[in-house]
């Protein structure tokens, strides 16, 4: 079972269930993803969700990857993409119950900008952004070229199961 729990900052527009968007979001990233299977684990797997500000992202960003300006996501992984395989094949007891994939932040005020750039609505930004940072829970990047194409097909399919258009 998947869990999302989530926070929101009050900056963030009171016309929009963000819980129910992110636990969309994050749903539709895992279910396009090689690690499809936990979504039926014996154990809850857990993925926090903030919507925070710009000035809280700028800190997190400035503090864990020595970039002293805000982002619209970020995300932190606390399973090694090589453990996967172990936790797909393990039983709810092994982990008290509950295997916590990480935590992702988004920034408000970055978002919005960015929506409003590119013609869409903020809603659909953020669930692109949001399924974003579950991929890169799952293991995904886009270091690299090769890596890149792999996460923004994952990115196209999800979004796509959502009735997103795609945003590349």
């Amino acid at each position: 079972m998947i869990e999302t729990e989530t926070s929101i900052d009050p900056i963030w527009p009171g016309d929009t269930d963000w819980e129910a968007l992110a636990a969309r979001a994050i749903s539709a990233a895992l279910a396009v993803s090689a690690q499809g299977s936990l979504a039926s684990a014996p154990f809850t797997v857990s993925v926090s969700v903030h919507f925070g500000t710009d000035d809280e992202v700028q800190a997190l960003n400035r503090d864990y990857r020595h970039k002293d300006k805000p982002t619209n996501v970020l995300s932190f992984p606390m399973i090694d993409p090589d453990d996967f395989t172990a936790l797909a094949n393990t039983g709810a007891d092994d982990f008290g119950g509950e295997v916590l994939l990480g935590d992702i932040m988004l920034a408000y005020q970055t978002c919005a900008r960015e929506a409003e750039e590119k013609g869409i609505a903020l809603g659909a930004h953020a669930t692109h952004l949001a399924l974003h940072g579950m991929l890169h829970l799952l293991g995904h990047d886009h270091i690299d070229e090769a890596d890149a194409e792999i996460m923004e097909a994952l990115e196209v399919k999800a979004l796509a199961n959502l009735g997103i258009d795609n945003p590349y």
